[in-house]
Order: structure tokens, then sequence, then C-alpha cells
């Protein structure tokens, strides 16, 4: 048995804030070091990291026995490329999530608050951030703290209107406001967030946030899909690595911290910053725990929004139709609810949870619902509020990361009319075949696509088989797009045409097959240490059933076999469409097409729900984006005012 020691001490709260304290152990620590704990008893010596000496936290097991703590083994292999133990050869790949069993014991010992100088609770270590955040005095009243700051004065809510009210004497100033009313704004009505005239809600909108994030995803076996398709990578135009979609009902859907659009900086230290889209998709299909790093769009930040709210009584006994209640993290009066057919509800200004900071002049920023009920009660027929509504509470009804419109399940798309080139560094080949064979032996191909398939893909081939006449010839490889057999054109039919075409045409003796192989033009040093990673990233799944090509694969096909579609994003105020570009013309590389490279959320292209990350876009309302530069297609997106029409070819993401 071991026993261990507490690393920081909880008897004082002295010197604590809200924005060093560490929100899952509640110990002030660094970032990047490992959480803290008050642990009540002896630990078995099985349960104890040999690098930390404290007990394991997301431990991991490795090929020679031995168990540490996952922050604890990735930081040492940083360094070294052993065991600490038994120093065989180790990395971190080869290492394993300990068994359900280790980890229900580790998520069982009892630890203590570390404020126990106010809150002496004990609990399973499983529970002490709930505990945190829903029963420790202390760390209540540091969050309390750090909103309290956020707020602005009741003097900012008393502010006057006009750049002279500020001045002059204090007399003269109560002698106008008892003979000049008419000119004064009624008691709480004053609210120093609003402008005249604005036409939008960009005033309650700040810069575009972003954050890096570490997610951490587990695969149960080895060979099991994250559910991530991909876009990007160095040897493309949008440089980096970012998530096109999450697939439903995948490890990662189930986690839910990732989303479309974020960008992947490393995977288990990594980087991915500038590495080919092959190299990514090889890296992110490591047999082990996955730590990624990535950088998440969190869309344009709002600020708490300050309201002023007038309800006029037909008479003065009329109720207001409003509840109003306190917290119990949270000191003031907040509306619980307005009820249907009342006076508030039809007016539709006030919501749930807005918080009352003064009702016809009377500060109530720590007043009671009883007090608040006073003040309605005594009041005329106008009652004045100020109202604090939250950025949360603004974002409601749609506007998280994740919460996006349906799109409607059919929309419309057609072969595509632009000419174009690929992107630089792609290109494509045409091959041909031209069999005599038995009238009854098999091709030997198994194939997918067609123009009925989600993406509308072309029809392409997913293995061929050792059996068949093609495999003998060695030219047609798994990947190609079908052309055409014995003259009769493959490319814009569904898969169940497809089918019934082969089969006839693959009855006659002779067989002229048409195929185009798409090709990347990487350099050789990059080519060659990539050589083992496609065989890695394509290779993984041999089951021809489930084989689906890289993204980069799509690239080099000519644009005669795009199909396209139009998206109409329409908005009603002066905001960013809420999308992002790169690509068009620049002297160092020529034409490149355009690409969209994230998508923010809380934005028209984001509720839309149809424009994905590395979609290319080939026309803006009608008119071509061949030959034009960055900086002659974003003034031109943004003089659309209210509607706009994006036409895009779409590939899906490399699946991991």
């Amino acid at each position: 048995m071991a026993t261990t020691e507490t690393k920081v001490s909880g008897s004082s709260t002295v010197g604590l804030s809200w924005a060093r304290v560490c929100k899952e152990c509640g110990q002030q620590h660094d970032s990047q070091d490992s959480h803290l704990y008050e642990y009540q008893d002896e630990v078995d010596d099985e349960l104890v990291c040999h690098i930390c000496l404290q007990p394991l936290l997301k431990p991991m097991d490795t090929p020679c026995g031995h168990t540490y703590c996952f922050h604890c083994l990735s930081n040492f292999l940083k360094e070294q490329d052993f065991c600490p133990v038994d120093r065989q050869r180790l990395q971190l790949h080869q290492c394993r999530p300990s068994s359900l069993l280790v980890r229900n014991l580790l998520d069982k010992l009892t630890v203590m608050c570390p404020h126990c100088a106010e809150c002496q609770q004990t609990m399973q270590r499983c529970e002490l951030q709930p505990h945190l955040h829903n029963r420790c005095p202390v760390f209540r009243r540091l969050r309390e703290e750090a909103e309290k700051r956020k707020r602005p004065s009741w003097n900012e809510l008393k502010g006057r209107k006009g750049d002279g009210e500020g001045s002059g004497d204090a007399k003269h100033s109560a002698t106008l406001s008892r003979n000049s009313t008419r000119d004064q704004p009624e008691p709480g009505l004053i609210n120093p967030a609003y402008e005249e005239g604005e036409e939008d809600n960009n005033s309650l909108r700040s810069s575009l946030v972003a954050e890096a994030t570490v997610v951490e995803l587990i695969r149960d076996e080895p060979g099991e899909e994250l559910g991530l398709r991909i876009v990007g990578g160095k040897d493309t135009p949008l440089g980096n690595i970012v998530i096109q979609e999450i697939v439903r009902d995948s490890i990662a859907a189930r986690d839910g911290r990732l989303a479309p659009g974020d960008h992947i900086l490393e995977v288990n230290d990594i980087s991915l910053a500038s590495v080919p889209h092959t190299r990514a998709i090889a890296v992110l299909q490591l047999p082990s725990l996955l730590r990624l790093t990535v950088m998440q769009e969190k869309g344009f930040k709002l600020r708490d929004q300050l309201l002023q709210v007038t309800l006029v009584k037909s008479q003065r006994t009329e109720p207001l139709g409003i509840k109003l209640i306190r917290k119990s993290d949270e000191s003031g009066v907040f509306i619980l609810d307005l009820l249907a057919g009342g006076l508030a509800a039809k007016d539709g200004k006030l919501r749930n949870n807005d918080k009352v900071l003064a009702i016809n002049g009377h500060d109530l920023r720590h007043g009671t619902p009883e007090s608040a009920a006073q003040i309605i009660q005594a009041s005329e027929m106008r009652v004045n509020f100020v109202v604090m509504r939250s950025a949360e509470a603004q974002e409601e009804g749609g506007s998280s990361r994740t919460s996006r419109r349906t799109p409607e399940p059919q929309y419309f798309r057609r072969r595509s009319t632009y000419m174009k080139d690929p992107p630089g560094g792609f290109s494509s080949q045409e091959k041909t075949v031209s069999l005599k064979k038995e009238p009854r032996l098999s091709l030997g191909i198994t194939i997918a696509g067609g123009r009925d398939c989600r993406s509308r893909l072309p029809v392409y081939i997913t293995s061929v088989q050792p059996v068949g006449c093609l495999h003998r010839d060695g030219t047609i490889k798994r990947g190609d797009v079908l052309l055409s057999i014995n003259g009769v054109d493959l490319t814009q039919l569904t898969y169940n045409e497809a089918v019934s075409v082969l089969k006839a045409q693959t009855a006659q003796s002779q067989v002229v097959l048409r195929v185009i192989q798409t090709l990347s033009e990487e350099s050789e040093e990059d080519a060659e240490a990539n050589d083992d990673e496609l065989d890695i990233a394509e290779d993984s799944r041999d089951d021809s059933l489930n084989w689906t090509p890289l993204w980069t694969r799509w690239l080099g096909l000519p644009s005669h076999m795009h199909w396209c579609r139009d998206i109409v994003l329409q908005k009603t105020n002066n905001e960013s469409w809420g999308f992002s570009i790169v690509g068009g013309y620049e002297e160092s590389h020529g034409q490149q097409p355009f690409f969209i490279k994230t998508i923010v959320p809380g934005t028209p292209a984001h509720f839309d729900g149809r424009l994905k990350c590395g979609d290319e876009i080939v026309a803006v309302n009608g008119a071509t984006t061949v030959g034009m530069n960055n900086s002659s297609l974003i003034p031109m997106l943004k003089l659309q005012k209210n509607k706009v029409t994006l036409t895009v070819v779409s590939w899906p993401g490399s699946l991991v």
C-alpha cells in the first residue's frame, strides 16, 4: 500500500481566484500539469503511477505490462523512447487505455473537497467535479465574484443620455428635473448600451472568437472509425487539416465535443500544421487513445445585453403575468416564467431568465422577488424595467456550435458547365484497356458511387479481384473512375444503371474499358515518406464494400465530370455571411480554385447547413470565379446585402 501526499493544501482560500482555479479538481495548478486531489485513504501500489507517484489519472497500459497516467507518459515519451520502469523500447501509439475495472477503481477513490476550510465534504473522485459546480460554497462564491466583476455598475445603469448631462450644478439638475420632466427619460428607461439608429444586432457582437481545445477519443478496437470526415493538408489550398463532417452515431458524435469546421492542430503531440493529407490520415488512424488539439471557431462573441422594456397596463390593478424568483448561485431577481396571455407575454420583449436590474428606477441588483413585487404593485399604469440578458440566453434557439438547420433532403444537383483547372499539384490521366475474353468470364471488379448517391459521385472502382481478367492486365486500379465500356458512357449514370450496363457489356467477348486516374504531385521526399502512409490510410479496411477514396483523390478530376449545386444564403442585416475562403489567382501558384476553409457558428452559412469546409466555389450569382483573385471575390461577396447564390462542387472528406 502507498500513502499519497497531497500536493496543494486546501486549508485556506486566501488568494484563490475564479480565473486561476481548475474547474475540474478545484486546485490551482498550471494548465499543462496533472489534476491534484486530497486523497483520504491509502491507495494500492497497483493504482499508483510510477512517474508522478500519485494515483493514476486516465491510466494507460504499456505492452510491457506497466501502467502510467496518460499525461505523465506522453510527456516522458516526448524526451525518451523507452518504458520508465524496464527501459524497453516504447512509443505512445503502442499503449492502450486501462481496463474499465481499473478505471472504476480509480474513480471510487475517496477524496476531500480542496476547500476544506469551509467545505469538509468527502466523496468519490469521480464525484468531485459535480460537487464543485453544484454544492461547494467556496467554488460558488468565486464564481459569483467573477460574475459581479463583469456586470455594469449602478452608475453605468443610471448614466445620462447626451454629452452634456454629466456636468453642471446638482441643484440646477434637480430643478431641471422637476420643471422639465417631459424632456427626461422615464424612471428605469436609461440604457447606456442602446444607440439610436442601429439597424442590426452588430452592436451586441464583438470579435470573432476561436479557442484551442484538447479532445481525447478512445478506440475500443484498433480498426474502429472515429467518425470524422477530413479535408485539407499542406498539399491542398486549404493548408490546415479541417473536420468536414461528423458521422452520426460514431465515437466522435457520441463524445460531442468536435464539430464540422474544427481545425486539427496536433494528434498525440504530432503536429499536423504542415503535413500532406495522407500523412494526417495515417496519424489519425493510430490504434490508441487519440489526444486531439483542435482550434474551434466559437462564432462572434456576444456581450451581455442591457434592455429597457416598458409595460403599459389597461388599468392600475392589471397583473403583468410575470413570475419572479431568486437563484441559489447568484444574487438578484430573475424572470422564471411569463404567463401565457399575460401582458408581458403579449409584449414579447422580456424573456425567461432575464435578470431584473431595476423597476421604475429602483435598484434590484441585490433585491428580492418580494421587493420587486411590491414595486410593481405600487406602480401606476406604466412599469419600466431594466434587465440584463446573458450572452448564452441570446444564443438560445439555435446559435450553438453544432445546432444547424437540417437541409432539405432534395437539393438539385446538375452537371457542372464551369470549366476550370484542378488545384496545383493535382491532375488526371485516362487509361484504356482492350480485352478479349470468354463471354462468361467476369471483369473481377466491384464499384460504388453513382449520381444517385448522397454526394452524386461518378462511379468508381472499389476493388480489383485477383480472379478477374482485369487483375491479370494490371492497368486498372482501385479508385479509378469509370468513363465508358464499349463506347457506352458511364459518367452520368446511377449506381444501378452502371451495374446493368457493365453486366450487359461484359457478356461480350471484346471489352474496351476507359477509366480516369487522378494524380497528385508531391515532392519526392513527401512521396517517399507517404508510400507506406497511403497504404495505411486507404488499405486499413480491405473490405471492398466499405472502401472509400481519400478526399484528395477527387481534386484531380477534370471539371466536366463535376456535379454542382446552387446554395442560396439569405440574411436580414449587415452581418457576415459566415464563411472564409482560400484560393484564387496568385503569381506564385497560378490559378487555384476557391475553397471554403471555415464556417462560423451563429451565422447564415452555419444555420443553412449545406455549405461544408472543403467545398469549392465555382460561381457567385451565376458569375464564374475562374480568373478571380481573393481580393476581388471577397468584396463581391460583401456587396451582396441580403441574398447570395453560391454554386459549389462538394467532395466527401476522407473517413477516419
